[in-house]
């Protein structure tokens, strides 16, 4: 009976010792993101009523001013080196989000467009971005901006947003 018991023991003590782990080493929260981490789904109420001035009135959808979002066709991969071996690898996968009507030169330049955002998402790596808490704010906004940068090299002022839709690290 014991030999039975004894592993279903040893993996709640486990799990509560991950679970207690991961509460003490967890990062700070500033205020904003303790108010955050409190109802994820709420919205400060500057931020709201900038979102809703910003979006436009019910039956304007596909005219000039509403933005297309492009699924990229494929996910990015990218190994992350640690003492000259992969100790990782990271997926994403990104839509971009641009003026209505771009959504087939997005396609007719996505090979120059996904060397850029390889190039970015490589240094991103190599500096560190994807190490530790690869998914803090700091570090996606970071990365979302060199890449926003980099469409923008591509496709000019019609790009508005890089959108990272799925990101995942597999450790090896």
């Amino acid at each position: 009976m014991i030999r039975k018991l004894l592993p279903l023991v040893m993996a709640a003590f486990g799990l509560g010792g991950g679970v207690a782990a991961g509460v003490m080493l967890r990062p700070a929260a500033d205020a904003d993101h303790a108010d955050a981490a409190a109802d994820p789904h709420a919205m400060p109420a500057e931020d709201h009523a900038a979102e809703t001035a910003e979006m436009p009135p019910e039956g304007e959808h596909g005219e000039a001013g509403v933005p297309e979002y492009v699924k990229l066709n494929n996910q990015f991969v990218v190994p992350v080196v640690e003492e000259g071996r992969v100790a990782s690898m990271v997926v994403l996968s990104l839509s971009l989000e641009v003026e209505a009507g771009f959504s087939e030169t997005i396609y007719e330049r996505e090979p120059k467009l996904r060397d850029a955002f390889l190039q970015v998402l490589f240094d991103h790596a190599n500096t560190g971005g994807f190490s530790g808490s690869f998914t803090d704010g700091a570090n996606l906004v970071v990365l979302r901006t060199s890449l926003h940068e980099a469409a923008a090299l591509v496709l000019g002022t019609a790009i508005k947003d890089v959108l990272i839709t799925d990101i995942a690290r597999q450790d090896s």
